[in-house]
């Protein structure tokens, strides 16, 4: 297994990106959107797992504009706070612009396929769909994890790009999540359907926002295998 870091040319600077893939011929890419608390080795590890199925992982750190920012969420409240307000600095424009930088990177790499596939969680459900809406002929499969913001009554809302999507998509919720209002999943099954995207949907029982996590409290392992099966599954289909 190769593992190193790289600095991925942007329209807004130069954005640092963890990569792992294992030796030999050329892979597809797939693309880990990180959630709210940022880089930590935590989602280097999944994207490892990632890498061992036979694709190139790569980790961009979305808070590259104001340096590497790490959250110390043992520190109570107020690191909780940046973290939130870091994250609430971040726009579906900004990581369309990440994601062009991405896709070049991913082109220009002999090491990586001409597919491209994505999975973000939480904060980064949105971003997936906007990057698959907005890059239709490179990203083949994406997937959202308790995403949040993926419909909302502003322009950019990931939802209004449905008649773009071309890739496969996975919507993994859970039953009790606060982040993710009610009228979330109608609205976004309306615009996928009205648009004949390929789409798989599926609320988790017994799950809580998070459940992905494994150092989470809300950390379920049954809905997270199921999670990762399925995952693996989409990109067999879409990427190989």
């Amino acid at each position: 297994m190769q593992e190193f870091q790289i600095d991925v040319k942007t329209p807004d600077g130069m954005m640092d990106c963890f990569v792992c893939h294992p030796r030999g011929e050329p892979l597809p890419a797939v693309v880990l959107y990180m959630d709210i608390p940022g880089i930590r080795e935590e989602l280097r590890d999944m994207c490892r797992h990632i890498a061992e199925q036979g694709y190139v992982a790569i980790l961009p750190d979305l808070y590259y504009r104001d340096g590497a920012v790490r959250f110390d969420l043992s520190k109570g409240e107020e690191e909780l706070k940046k973290m939130f307000a870091m994250g609430s600095k971040l726009t579906n424009e900004m990581i369309i612009r990440d994601t062009k930088g991405l896709v070049d990177y991913c082109k220009s790499s002999d090491f990586i396929t001409d597919k491209i596939g994505c999975v973000g969680y939480c904060m980064s459900g949105q971003f997936v769909i906007a990057a698959a809406g907005s890059f239709p002929a490179d990203i083949k499969a994406a997937a959202s994890l308790y995403g949040v913001r993926i419909v909302t009554d502003q322009p950019d809302s990931p939802h209004l790009l449905a008649d773009k999507i071309e890739a496969e998509l996975y919507l993994g919720f859970a039953e009790h999540d606060p982040y993710v209002e009610d009228f979330i999943i109608p609205d976004l099954t309306a615009a996928l359907d009205a648009n004949n995207v390929t789409y798989t949907l599926e609320t988790h029982a017994g799950t809580e926002h998070g459940f992905c996590f494994k150092q989470r409290p809300t950390y379920n392992d049954a809905a997270a295998k199921k999670v990762w099966d399925t995952l693996f599954d989409l990109y067999k289909r879409t990427l190989n």
